[in-house]
């Protein structure tokens, strides 16, 4: 159901690119005006036509929406796609939302052990919350691809700010429920592995192809600085307000997200050729799903970008065997302060590749990109694994968020450049299963291989294992490496 509203804000199909043709579509670049989506790239030293704020599209002459501006600026943070307000609305209600997210992934594990005193059901409550979230988010990467994406997106999006209001419910009358816990965890990350496919995979309706690297590095660096800022903050407010006020914060921050969705151009799900498909009866079932997994093997570039990120995350992240070096190897630096220090550099490191995301945005090689970033990594890895120090472990960490920020940003755009509009709902799917499930693989191998060969010689050779897996795959697949935004 539209509203009056967005009537203006209609989206202009965006063509697609095609998989086979790195270089995308070479036509004329659709209206970029400051309430319309942008359109496709256009050709080669064509601007797009000014929209309503005057400005020409971003593909324009040199100094005039060009590639950007010269000197320091080409260094700090493409904020391009900011230009564009659909996008702009969705980032603004991101940065707020992701905090009060964090809000509730520290109240939840925090009130399980509150109730039961067992880092065990801690776990279980974690798993109960990750068996939903593969399962909808690859049944919601389908419905996406079948259904109007604004509109998926606002009745999800309402759902999980109902969890909210719920948890908070349960906490301020005091009903100490395990159960109920898990239950509404696991309703809340079912509705958002339906909810992220299609947030996801609306991005490029919203940006035109060149930015889609620039749009990937803003919406991380936000998702990342809420990942450092909000559990920092959550330890902060618990003693002032309580518990269960992080969980109504939570909600109230949806709120904001539901109004940017709101304000959305209608996001309608196009063919294979960037036409809106005709009305009908559409499935979203057990073979649309499976047809997901057939395109991307069917298209190596797209495989490759999803190995690349498991190849990182299961062999390189030794985040499972930071609590025994920290009381074992930077013991003299204070246990408490060197675990902190171990989570905390990986993603300060991110945060500050993507503040200064412009040196590296505007690459057209992303496949080497990517293989570059993964390839760093591993070696960031492995210095960490060497490491007797905490400063210099930090500092290797940090590095390695650096690389997981340039990696992440060239995969998205790989994801949304590489597949047509009616795939990208169900790729984002998949992209969110490979996601959640690899670090949880990684926990399992590193908490294993810790256990067996200490630590330290586990994380080495989980880095060395990266680097070399990753150069080999590129060599293997020499389209990968050749792929170009």
């Amino acid at each position: 159901m539209e509203s009056a509203s967005n009537t203006e804000e209609q989206a202009a199909p965006a063509r697609p690119a095609d998989p086979a043709d790195p270089a995308g579509p070479a036509g004329p670049a659709g209206p970029a005006g400051a309430d319309q989506p942008a359109g496709p790239a256009g050709e080669a030293g064509k601007a797009g036509p000014a929209g309503k704020d005057g400005k020409a599209g971003p593909a324009g002459e040199a100094g005039k929406g060009g590639e950007g501006g010269s000197g320091w600026r080409r260094w700090v943070m493409d904020v391009r796609p900011l230009r564009h307000r659909p996008f702009r609305r969705l980032w603004a209600s991101t940065s707020v939302t992701t905090i009060g997210s964090q809000l509730t992934a520290v109240a939840v594990p925090k009130q399980i052990y509150d109730l039961t005193q067992s880092s065990a059901w801690v776990g279980y409550a974690s798993f109960a919350g990750l068996l939903p979230l593969v399962v909808f988010a690859l049944w919601g990467g389908a419905v996406a691809d079948r259904v109007d994406r604004r509109t998926l997106m606002l009745f999800t999006g309402v759902g999980i700010a109902l969890t909210s209001v719920l948890f908070w419910a349960q906490s301020f009358a005091g009903v100490h429920s395990v159960a109920l816990l898990m239950v509404l965890l696991a309703v809340q990350q079912g509705l958002f592995g339906i909810n992220f496919p299609a947030r996801s995979a609306s991005i490029a309706r919203l940006v035109p192809a060149e930015e889609l690297p620039a749009a990937s590095a803003l919406q991380s660096t936000v998702a990342q600085t809420g990942m450092v800022l909000g559990p920092l903050l959550a330890g902060a407010l618990i003693p002032l307000i309580g518990l269960s006020t992080l969980y109504l914060i939570d909600a109230l921050a949806l709120c904001v997200t539901l109004w940017a969705v709101w304000r959305l151009p209608a996001l309608p799900p196009l063919d294979g050729g960037g036409a809106v498909k005709e009305s009908g009866r559409r499935r979203a079932g057990a073979r649309e799903v499976a047809d997901g997994f057939r395109y991307i093997v069917a298209h190596r570039v797209l495989l490759l970008s999803f190995l690349a990120d498991i190849v990182a995350m299961v062999f390189g992240m030794p985040r499972a065997l930071f609590p025994q070096l920290a009381s074992s190897t930077y013991a003299p630096w204070g246990e408490g302060f060197a675990l902190g220090l171990l989570f905390a550099a990986i993603p300060i490191g991110a945060v500050a590749g993507g503040l200064l995301s412009g040196t590296f945005s505007r690459a057209r090689h992303h496949g080497l990109m990517v293989t570059a970033a993964v390839v760093v990594w591993g070696l960031a890895i492995t210095g960490f694994g060497l490491s007797a120090g905490l400063w210099w472990a930090a500092a290797f960490l940090a590095v390695a968020g650096v690389a997981d920020m340039v990696s992440m940003v060239f995969r998205s755009a790989i994801l949304q450049a590489a597949a047509t509009d009616d795939m990208r709902g169900r790729m984002q799917g998949i992209f969110t299963v490979v996601v959640a499930g690899g670090p949880r693989l990684a926990d399992l191998l590193h908490g294993t291989a810790g256990s067996l060969f200490g630590p330290r010689a586990a994380v080495t050779a989980g880095g060395l294992l990266v680097a070399a897996t990753m150069l080999a795959l590129t060599a293997a697949v020499p389209s990968f490496r050749r792929y170009t935004g």
